[in-house]
């Protein structure tokens, strides 16, 4: 049977480049990979075929022979810039091998762990995970910011092996299984995967006589007492990074780090956005309606005074300068705002109720607010009459 193009083949162009016939023979691996052809018979030759073609188009001399003399260039002795008489590649099934190195760790670097390199050597110790520790503070002290101790329960380096995961002094060997390279190999239809040694994990030796105390994992579960630099202005969400303050690593490896993340608590008084701070102060109806002079609260536990325009109706805000919460990263401070709450009176007596009709009746003048909204209310009305 006639051989197909080598470009046909790999799905590129005859004038395509060393990268574009790269990326189509990466296309073609990836989508006849046995491991996802199980049902398809014809894969494996077709894999063949493409590893054929890419072995001859990404030689550059080897691609310029096929160019001029397309397949002759390679048969009847011809050698076609190194290919063998008779075939050239090995019967027409190709150097696996040479070809297949060019993509294999964009094809596999996920599932081999990201450890090529180096002949396959063993890995180095495994680092200890990153620990995550949630921490809830007052807004109090997010505004003053505070040193505070933490218990962390993680796993620290065990004191009775140094880490070394062996009892007595004694030293790690190397791995019968994989003879200290940390992987094996196997075969998977044509070809070979590597894979990480299941015997030592990577590692490349392992303990005859574990520790007793860690049982050769070179460290222990330990509740550990943590000093916490908590800077002023903190938010919720705030991540504070402590090196070294992670997990140990395995035997002897170095720890991971440990991310305190921050949670401001609500508070009763103060509400927060960003570095302003929102209060809402109830005040009577004549101290509204009157006007007149407030106190109240400021989060660094001071009092601040506020004036009360005669006539303020609900919703009114008032800003005291600087009196917010301070910039985590330096900066001015925020504001604090004050917002009117004007409260209606309850439980009155018979003389308020005379009082109040009293007032009511001589106050048709001064709720500019109701009677517009009123007069926009009969226009409404006498509209949809009309």
């Amino acid at each position: 049977m006639a051989k197909r193009d080598y470009y046909e083949v790999l799905g590129v162009s005859k004038g395509a480049s060393a990268d574009e016939i790269k990326k189509g023979y990466r296309r073609k691996a990836k989508e006849l990979h046995p491991d996802r052809n199980a049902d398809n018979p014809n894969a494996e030759a077709q894999f063949k075929e493409a590893n054929e073609a890419y072995e001859v188009l990404k030689d550059a001399d080897k691609k310029a022979a096929y160019d001029r003399f397309g397949h002759a260039a390679f048969e009847g002795g011809m050698g076609g810039g190194g290919g063998r008489p008779g075939g050239g590649f090995g019967g027409g099934q190709g150097d696996f091998g040479s070809a297949f190195s060019d993509v294999f760790d964009d094809l596999f670097g996920d599932f081999m762990g990201g450890q090529r390199g180096g002949g396959g050597g063993r890995q180095r110790a495994a680092r200890g995970s990153d620990l995550r520790y949630n921490l809830r503070v007052s807004l109090e002290d997010a505004f003053a910011g505070m040193q505070k101790t933490i218990n962390v329960p993680t796993s620290v380096q065990c004191d009775n092996c140094s880490g070394t995961g062996a009892e007595g002094g004694s030293e790690p060997t190397t791995c019968p299984t994989c003879s200290g390279m940390g992987k094996v190999r196997a075969q998977q239809g044509f070809f070979t995967v590597e894979r990480t040694c299941p015997t030592c994990s990577g590692l490349g030796q392992i303990i005859k006589d574990p520790c007793k105390v860690c049982s050769g994992a070179g460290r222990v579960e330990k509740d550990r007492a943590l000093s916490v630099n908590i800077p002023a202005g903190v938010e919720t969400g705030t991540r504070i990074r402590l090196a070294g303050e992670g997990e140990a690593g395995m035997r002897g490896g170095p720890s991971g780090d440990l991310y305190i993340f921050i949670d401001v608590a609500d508070h009763k008084l103060f509400e927060r956005d960003g570095t302003n701070l929102f209060c809402r102060v109830p005040v009577s109806m004549g101290t509204a309606a009157l006007g007149g002079s407030i106190e109240v609260p400021t989060i660094d536990g001071g009092r601040g005074r506020v004036q009360i325009p005669a006539g303020s109706q609900s919703g009114r805000q008032m800003r005291l300068r600087s009196k917010g919460m301070p910039a985590l990263r330096g900066g001015a401070a925020g504001d604090m705002f004050i917002e009117l709450a004007v409260e209606t009176p309850v439980n009155l007596t018979a003389r308020q109720k005379e009082l109040l009709r009293e007032f009511e009746d001589l106050s048709e003048e001064n709720n500019p607010e109701s009677s517009s909204f009123f007069s926009s209310v009969k226009s409404f009305w006498d509209s949809m009459k009309g």
